[in-house]
């Protein structure tokens, strides 16, 4: 079953976070087991909040991933730049479409 996370977090510095994720992007391509899905999404309401959708073939590739030690290290910094810890939230994929 596919996994998903998602990160709630907070920050003012949106693009130094984008040149940590795309400096993991280059180390996740073609690695068997990362995520295979991202998604960004910006708070209209309040706009230094963010949600990232990261989509996973399964639970345990995600904890395998979340196990690592570089991606320990890119958490590390990410939540550096936060204006609040980020919040996690762990969701098994129900269900998946795309509309047009």
């Amino acid at each position: 079953m596919k996994f998903a996370q998602i990160i709630d977090f907070e920050t003012e510095r949106i693009d130094e976070m984008r040149e940590l994720v795309k400096e993991a992007e280059k180390r996740w391509a073609g690695r068997s087991g990362g995520p295979t899905h991202r998604m960004v999404l910006q708070d209209r309401n309040t706009p230094n909040r963010h949600l990232v959708v990261i989509e996973f073939e399964s639970y345990e590739d995600a904890m395998r991933n979340s196990a690592a030690p570089e991606t320990t290290r890119m958490a590390e910094r990410m939540a550096a730049l936060c204006s609040r810890p980020p919040q996690f939230t762990d969701c098994d994929v129900r269900e998946s479409s795309e509309l047009k």
